[in-house]
């Protein structure tokens, strides 16, 4: 785990420094946010953020935002003030730790950094296939592709190989190829100099030279356009780079994981996505099924996603009765497990007892079956133009989701870039659309 602390913090620099090392982290230390930037565009990489609450926040939040970091910001300043610790959160940093340092709190918030530690909850055969053959091949260095729909577990997947490969001790750094514009992705991957476009203030090292002899996971990859792939693949013949702007290559040592939800083979024969590149990534396939082919693993993977969020939220974790396991199973979750995820914290937050019932869980849709119910359906829908429907849909997954879009969009089977720019012509129209959900 890599901590980066920005700003004096009033002296307690080195004794939070001391706590994090003690417990595992790699601790690194810059004076001010502008020093912080420069150490994350170089490579570096940092998997949490302590900044002093004296700091500006927002200003950090939002630099990390323009510049595509995703790294959690947790505050931190002398005693328990509550107004800095209020200020802290609502310029967008998750945690706000009183200092000096409590012992326990560090660990507490680095093991919430880093407990999606790449263990596999999973009870059904099939996904035990799966797991299978992902230990026989993780010890390789063989390029590997992840398929299976949207939602099922495809970076967890690939955080697991990387956790079990040789390169273990080193990063894995996951780049999502469908939420990065088309033009930013080439510099996301390979970085760039200063000066080599437009916004291009400073020398930003990619995604390649941060993974270098670690993991680098792209996920989505069938997002990435033609021109792009030509690129990628050079890179992953001749192991070298190219940053934008540069005048040499760059050597790079890397194992590359990719995902994608879409049938690759099928898009290698509509002229969608190169043969070339297909075949050089898929050296071995691990197919993740639907959740709903999986049926073993429902009732599991609910109580798991009960437990992690009752305890988030420091409550004790309430039963699913069998009425809920039931409905849990007759569900067909086309948003797979993350889907189910997002019902299951939903049902914690409404939780008034010691048991989760079927009206706690509230499921989106009638069970497959239900064939009155959707006759029903059918007939409220004549008369509406596709484009209703549509809207009415999306807003409604994005309220099921309770604002997340990037959830919503799994649900709806629609990349997250289509989903914002429907949003943003429904706002553009006076719909009123939820707002997104906080961190």
């Amino acid at each position: 785990m890599r901590l980066l602390i920005i700003g004096g913090l009033s002296g307690q620099v080195g004794a939070a420094s001391r706590i994090a090392v003690e417990r595992g982290a790699k601790v690194a230390h810059a004076d001010d946010i502008e020093t912080g930037m420069k150490f994350l565009r170089a490579g570096q990489g940092a998997d949490l953020v302590l900044i002093d609450v004296a700091l500006d926040i927002a200003l950090l939040i939002d630099r990390l935002r323009s510049e595509r970091f995703a790294v959690p910001v947790i505050a931190g300043g002398i005693g328990t003030d509550s107004r800095a610790a209020v200020a802290a959160i609502r310029a967008g940093a998750k945690e706000y730790v009183p200092l000096p340092p409590d012992p326990e709190l560090i660990a507490a918030i680095l093991a919430a950094v880093t407990e999606d530690s790449h263990a596999i909850v999973h009870a059904d055969p099939k996904m035990a296939e799966v797991i299978a053959m992902a230990d026989r091949i993780a010890g390789r260095d063989a390029s590997v592709l992840i398929t299976g729909p949207s939602g099922t577990g495809k970076e967890l997947l690939a955080r697991y190989l990387h956790a079990k490969s040789r390169r273990a001790g080193a990063r894995f750094v996951a780049v999502n190829c469908a939420a990065i514009p088309e033009t930013l992705l080439e510099s996301e991957l390979f970085g760039h100099e200063k000066g080599a476009f437009t916004g291009a203030v400073a020398r930003r090292i990619g995604r390649f030279e941060e993974a270098s002899g670690g993991t680098l996971l792209l996920d989505e990859i069938s997002e990435m356009d033609l021109r792009l792939q030509a690129k990628l693949l050079r890179a992953l013949q001749e192991r070298e780079i190219d940053r934008l702007g540069g005048t040499a290559p760059v050597k790079v040592d890397v194992r590359i994981l990719a995902t994608s939800n879409r049938n690759l083979s099928a898009a290698v024969a509509a002229g969608e996505f190169r043969g070339d590149l297909y075949f050089r990534l898929n050296v071995v396939n691990l197919a993740i099924p639907a959740l709903a082919e999986r049926p073993r693993d429902i009732p599991v993977l609910a109580r798991h996603f009960i437990a992690t969020h009752a305890r988030a939220n420091d409550i004790a974790p309430p039963a699913l009765t069998e009425a809920a396991e039931r409905a849990l199973l007759a569900y067909p979750w086309p948003g797979n497990v993350r889907e189910l995820e997002n019902a299951m914290h939903r049902a914690v937050l409404l939780s008034t007892g010691p048991r989760l019932d079927v009206d706690e869980i509230m499921l989106s849709a009638a069970p497959h079956g239900a064939a009155g119910a959707a006759d029903a359906g059918a007939a409220s829908l004549v008369g509406r133009t596709v484009a209703d429907v549509e809207r009415d849909l999306i807003i409604d997954t994005v309220k099921h989701c309770l604002g997340n879009r990037t959830h919503a969009a799994t649900i709806l089977g629609i990349s997250i870039r289509t989903l914002r720019n429907k949003l943003r012509q429904y706002t553009a129209e006076g719909v009123p659309v939820p707002a997104p959900a906080q961190g």
